[in-house]
């Protein structure tokens, strides 16, 4: 009851205020209905939404249904506003926000050294999520493939950066570790992690296209319930969920979900990525071509965002 009377209320004063344009910002189950409900009342009002939802991975029909509350989509993928032509509703690309955040990657070399981390060791960067469901599913079999792991790459160290609302059980989760680890909860260790790292073993999200951006080659898994999965295997469309191989549409970073999740899997497909030199460059080409197609020339994303916004408002100089 409290979000559907938030919804109301953000909705009003959206309507109350009349601002020349309403910008919605991500969480996308909430601000629909706000633009359903401030289109219904005032038409031309104008309303963006930032950003896209995913319905090209998944029940593609709700792009037409948009239409009728929302003027415009700022993008983060190149692909995306192609796909919404048919449907008649404008979009454009502004960049992923994640390249914004390449020049808070850096700190890895005083990380190590504050660490004790042998410059010899090779370094691990484990990302089970940032939602206790996907730590529940993941960390055990990330836990499983750096013991197996181990055991080709005896100087192996492993970073595990957390947040506050999984913290307690991610490190309930990494006792007794395989290896020497690292709990990092501080934003700033996280981007060290990444400098410092020689591979990463990361849930699919956000996180991997901040690795992307780091250079990190990686390999990324996904798993949940087993009802969500059977839901989920017939809505979705997409042949990655790493939106880096989406973006170069090919398979250079290893996916394993749901029933692949297993220690053997995992480890076998990290173990080229710390043993071999020229596995581990043929992967950061790859992210570097996806990083490339992510990004704009000029401007960088906030910038291209906002300018969006004032022209579709008419307001732009």
């Amino acid at each position: 009851r409290t979000i559907f009377r938030r919804i109301g209320q953000v909705a009003d004063f959206a309507l109350r205020v009349k601002p020349d344009a309403v910008v919605l910002i991500d969480s996308g189950d909430f601000h629909h209905r706000v633009a359903r409900r401030i289109k219904a009342s005032d038409p031309a009002m104008k309303v963006i939404k930032y950003v896209s939802p995913q319905v090209w991975a998944s029940r593609p029909g709700r792009a037409a249904g948009m239409k009728a509350y929302l003027d415009h989509i700022l993008c983060l993928l190149p692909f995306e506003p192609a796909f919404y032509e048919p449907y008649g509703l404008p979009a454009t690309f502004v960049g992923h926000p994640a390249l914004e955040r390449a020049a808070l990657m850096r700190g890895g070399e005083a990380l190590r050294s504050r660490l004790g981390i042998d410059a010899a060791a090779k370094v691990l960067c484990v990302l089970p999520g940032s939602r206790r469901v996907e730590v529940t599913h993941l960390l055990p079999a990330f836990k499983a493939a750096v013991g197996r792991l181990q055991k080709d790459v005896p100087s192996l160290v492993c970073l595990l950066p957390t947040v506050r609302n999984v913290e307690a059980r991610v490190r309930a989760g990494a006792v007794a570790w395989p290896t020497p680890l690292h709990i990092l909860d501080s934003p700033e260790d996280r981007y060290a992690a990444f400098d410092a790292a020689d591979a990463a073993l990361a849930a699919s999200g956000t996180v991997t296209t901040e690795l992307a951006v780091a250079g990190v080659p990686m390999v990324v898994a996904y798993k949940v319930g087993a009802i969500t999965a059977a839901i989920w295997k017939r809505l979705v469309t997409v042949a990655h969920v790493t939106i880096a191989n989406l973006v170069i549409g090919r398979r250079a970073i290893p996916e394993f979900i749901q029933e692949q999740v297993t220690p053997e899997t995992l480890s076998a497909a990290l173990k080229p990525l710390l043993t071999d030199r020229a596995a581990a460059d043929e992967q950061r080409a790859a992210l570097a071509q996806a990083i490339d197609a992510l990004g704009t020339k000029g401007n960088g994303p906030s910038r291209r965002a906002a300018e969006a916004v004032l022209r579709i408002a008419g307001a732009a100089t």
